[in-house]
């Protein structure tokens, strides 16, 4: 329901009711994708359309001597073959500002001549077909001077990327209170190099014409596609335009372009016709990005009542030759637990690795697996419940910042969580615990944390004579629920039912949008929304009172009101008339409204810390005779503000359990230390987990709307239901075996040795 009042004020209001928000809403865009009319980026063909094939480097280090293409040229169907020689110009962009110029590879494919990671791209074969293009980039001979590489693990006292560590969080001296503490626990814990396996490939098609570009990428940030594509191409932003409608999952690894987004766009621009490169399977081990590999020391130090006095969390982690990434595994380290004593402190080491980029939780899930490992061994040699450990340790606010929580309800995360488990009747002894079939049970707790923002955002809203609306974003749906979500807001807003609301997103021409990424995008784009339908109403009050052939022509504003899509006299409510009605009588198409947000990330002014907060709890069960380990239980208890779309929210926990669960006992990428190729680059080697890994999961959201984050409440569930997960697992598998495994994944000889 619509009130006439200043549009500022609309937009702060908080939501408290609704008919649509907060309700298990299907997904508007399921029978496009079950139909298979769901538009992904490399099912768009063109006339005269050519094929894109990548020549990739066969060594992780050295240079180029030379590359023999005149038998590829000579091949059926080849129309070029492009070297760093004659690919063109291609330039770097310039410090990324805000959420623009962000790109993990910053140097241009086929720049140089040298060769710093197996798989690098030193070339491109563009044919009429795939086939034929890939058969021509196989057949090219390029010739190495070989220079030795490193690809290997650890990272932790190796050489680091700068002259020291840099500090992350510092309060209080961590080292002497470590010194004092009554109960201490130092060790050292590792995740390895994680691939981004979506089932969609990265893909680009690219349409060259008059001097502007249309790409249809696998993106989850169209907008800043965009920026980076315009100065990398050296042509200005409003001459290319970059379409995302549907994406087959990214994980992180679609946030930012890759290389071969370039090399698609430049041989359009060369050949001057269409242009599709979809990355094979084995590429996607090699130049778009993954997890790196990291190692962390944590100490620990607490009284013997079990108050933490200090916390210490060194974490180096590994990155390419010439781009330094920093995964951030302190992040939450510094407010997750009450320390009067803390110092957190990262490096980075150089490998012969294409540049890591982001994956589901960057910092806090691979952090909060060695924090959360190491609670549960202080809670150990303390003598005490590992939730007990957790509960005496909470903080009353942010002692990172000092300020206040806007939400946190940690506690009750943990107390609700133990109760649905049953964790009351725990044996804590190692092994104790057994089902009926004999097999051992171990049960494990974690907590989990994730960073809660809003980054800028702005949306439209038209309400058309048709008695429907559309809304426009320049933002995109990433298989979480985006397009249902935009409508659910416009849907409370307007009264209408969501088949009468056309969602526009995934189109770097639209109303500039979020990202989708760190868990942000509803929390960023459904206040504008918001506004913008709310406008779009006022608009539309407006007109009632103003246009000829208004029933309502010369009436106040404030006489009316517009409810259910019916624009009404308050005095007299039977006297109303449809919107869509009232828009043909008026002899006007449609009427809009505009909203925006403003982002708190980075922003000085922000009071809060904002977070969402969770609580895993994890079953395994163990059968030593056979040596099978199983995850088959999860408990997960969720803070993270109000489901906008229950059901979509779970599926999201849901499927970020079975992530770590994969994150736990399964994923790695092995490189071979003599090519420096990650060698497990398949479905078939590289271990995901599938259905009979499915363990039974159950998921609680508590419901604490945030309204200072804003109007609606929400904050994000994509990346914490991954936090804290492998942690669980590994302290229920010590607590079903009593083998304590630092180093992920899991190995049954780990468990064996």
């Amino acid at each position: 329901m619509f009130a006439t009042q200043n549009p500022q004020q609309q937009a702060s209001q908080p939501v408290t009711e609704s008919n649509v928000i907060g309700k298990p809403t299907p997904r508007i865009d399921g029978p496009l994708k079950t139909t298979g009319s769901a538009m992904y980026a490399s099912d768009y063909h063109f006339p005269d359309l050519a094929y894109a094939w990548p020549v990739t480097a066969t060594i992780a280090s050295g240079n180029i001597t030379s590359i023999d293409s005149s038998a590829a040229r000579k091949m059926p169907g080849v129309l070029a073959v492009y070297t760093h020689e004659d690919i063109g110009t291609l330039y770097r962009t310039p410090p990324a500002a805000g959420f623009s110029m962000i790109i993990d590879e910053k140097r241009p494919p086929l720049e140089d001549n040298v060769v710093r990671y197996y798989g690098q791209y030193v070339a491109v074969a563009v044919a009429q077909t795939m086939e034929q293009a890939r058969a021509a980039a196989e057949a090219v001979k390029v010739s190495y001077s070989k220079t030795p590489h490193d690809t290997s693990e650890p990272v932790l006292g190796t050489p680091v990327a700068t002259n020291s560590k840099k500090n992350i969080t510092k309060r209080g001296d961590a080292a002497a209170a470590f010194a004092t503490g009554a109960v201490k626990h130092d060790a050292s814990y590792s995740t390895p190099a994680e691939t981004h396996n979506p089932i969609e490939l990265h893909a680009s098609v690219a349409v060259y014409e008059d001097g502007k570009f249309t790409l249809y990428e696998t993106s989850q940030a169209v907008m800043n596609h965009r920026d980076v594509m315009a100065a990398m191409l050296g042509v200005p932003p409003e001459n290319v335009k970059v379409i995302t409608k549907f994406l087959g999952s990214g994980f992180g690894g679609k946030l930012w372009p890759w290389p071969h987004a370039l090399l698609a766009a430049s041989c359009a621009r060369n050949l001057q016709r269409p242009v599709k490169l979809v990355v094979s399977r084995s590429m996607m081990f090699q130049s778009v990005g993954h997890r790196p590999a990291i190692d962390q020391r944590i100490q620990l130090a607490a009284d013997s009542t079990g108050k933490l006095q200090s916390i210490e969390q060194e974490y180096v982690n590994h990155t390419s030759i010439l781009d330094d990434y920093d995964e951030g595994c302190g992040e939450a380290t510094g407010f997750l637990y009450s320390c009067p004593n803390v110092l957190v402190k990262g490096g980075l080491a150089r490998r012969n690795v294409g540049t890591p980029t982001s994956m589901r939780g960057p910092g806090a899930v691979p952090g909060l697996y060695a924090l959360e490992s190491a609670m549960d061994e202080l809670a150990l040699k303390l003598k005490v419940d590992p939730i007990a450990l957790r509960l005496m340790n909470e903080p009353s606010k942010d002692e990172s910042s000092g300020q206040e929580f806007s939400s946190r309800h940690l506690k009750e995360c943990l107390t609700v969580g133990a109760e649905k488990f049953g964790w009351s009747k725990r044996n804590p002894t190692v092994g104790s615990m057994k089902n009926a079939d004999g097999t051992i049970v171990g049960w494990g707790v974690a907590a989990c944390t994730w960073i809660a923002a809003r980054m800028e955002a702005e949306a439209a809203v038209e309400l058309l004579q048709d008695g429907t609306a559309r809304v426009a974003c320049g933002t995109q749906d990433i298989g979480t629920g985006t397009y249902t979500v935009v409508g659910q807001v416009v849907a409370h807003e307007t009264g209408l039912p969501l088949e009468k609301i056309d969602v526009v997103i995934g189109d770097s021409s639209l109303p500039p949008g979020p990202v989708s990424g760190g868990s942000w995008a509803t929390a960023s784009m459904t206040p504008a929304v918001l506004q913008a339908a709310q406008k779009a109403v006022q608009a539309l009050v407006g007109l009632a009172t103003k246009a000829t052939g208004s029933p309502f022509m010369g009436k106040n504003t404030g006489d009316l009101e517009y409810v259910d899509g019916m624009v009404r006299l308050k005095a007299d409510p039977s006297h109303q008339i449809a919107f869509g009605d009232l828009l043909k009588l008026t002899k006007v198409n449609a009427v809009s409204g505009k909203g925006s947000a403003q982002g708190t990330l980075g922003n000085p002014q922000t009071k809060y810390s904002f977070h969402s907060y969770g609580a895993q709890f994890a079953e395994v069960t163990w059968q030593p005779e056979i040596a099978r380990l199983r995850v088959s239980r999860v408990v997960t208890v969720i803070d993270a503000g109000r489901m906008l779309n229950p059901k979509a929210a779970r599926n999201q926990i849901e499927g970020a359990v079975v992530m770590g669960v994969g994150m736990a006992m399964l994923e790695a990428t092995e490189y071979d230390q003599r090519s420096g190729a990650p060698i497990n680059a398949s479905l078939a080697d590289y271990i995901v987990a599938v259905n009979a890994d499915h363990p039974e999961i159950d998921v609680t959201f508590l419901d604490y709307p945030d309204y200072k984050l804003n109007a609606l409440g929400a904050r994000g569930v994509g990346e914490i239901g991954l936090a804290g997960i492998a942690a669980a697992i590994a302290n229920a598998v010590h607590h079903a075996t009593g083998k304590r495994v630092r180093n992920l994944p899991i190995k049954i000889e780990d468990l064996l040795a």
